[in-house]
This record gives C-alpha cells, sequence and structure tokens, in this order.
C-alpha cells in the first residue's frame, strides 16, 4: 500500500488548486473579465503561477507515482512533498516580484529531477 504516495498526490493537487484560487481571486481583485489573460502585474503573475503550476503537474506525479511503486512511498512521498514547498515559494516570490521565483522553482525542479533518478534506480534494481 502506498498511503504516503496518495497523501503526497493530494498535497500536489492542493497547491495546484491554492494556484488556481490565486488566479480567480486576483481576476476579481483586478476586475479583469474572463477570457482576458492581460492586466495588472499582480494578476499576470498570479496566472502565470497557476498555469505554470499545472504544467509542472506531469513532471511530479507520474516520477512520483513510478518511484513509489519501484523505489519506496517514503522516497517517493518526500519527493512529492518538496515539489509541493518548491512550488510554494516559487508561487509566494512570484506574487511579491516575479525576479523573486527562481529558489522555489529550483527547489521544484530538484524535486522533479530526485523522483526521476528514484524511478529509475528503482526499476533497475527490480
Amino acid at each position: 500500500m502506498m498511503k504516503l504516495s496518495a497523501l503526497a498526490t493530494l498535497a500536489v493537487l492542493g497547491v495546484y488548486f491554492w494556484t488556481g484560487v490565486m488566479a480567480g481571486w486576483a481576476r476579481v481583485k483586478y476586475k479583469v473579465p474572463a477570457p482576458a489573460m492581460e492586466g495588472p502585474l499582480p494578476f499576470q503573475s498570479a496566472q502565470r503561477v497557476q498555469a505554470n503550476t499545472l504544467e509542472q503537474l506531469p513532471l511530479v506525479l507520474a516520477p512520483l507515482w513510478l518511484c513509489g511503486f519501484f523505489l519506496g512511498d517514503a522516497w517517493a512521498a518526500a519527493g512529492g512533498l518538496l515539489w509541493c514547498l518548491g512550488r510554494i515559494l516559487y508561487a509566494l516570490g512570484y506574487y511579491r516580484d516575479p525576479s523573486k521565483r527562481e529558489a522555489g522553482f529550483i527547489i521544484g525542479m530538484l524535486a522533479c529531477g530526485a523522483l526521476v533518478a528514484g524511478s529509475v534506480v528503482g526499476i533497475l534494481l527490480q
């Protein structure tokens, strides 16, 4: 049973949900009617965070489950939670100033890389 991987998956989806709520809130706050994607910088930042987080989902979810199945549940969950931390830092940095997003982005990508590497190692050890 892979309870930890399942919980990490829910955390990943929770981060994505949060970014969607923040983008919707920014649309209302800055009065940007749908389907417009242009508006004040804070709106554009919230939209970009949400879109980039969506773009990252396949890069974290697929290797999270492969790593959990082939290497171990705890390793996969740790990678998924590290990704969540990175994405939260990315979002908070981007909301403050788009140039402050790098640390969170790097943490998230390292988490994805670790999950892919863990998947490969686990597959090769089988």
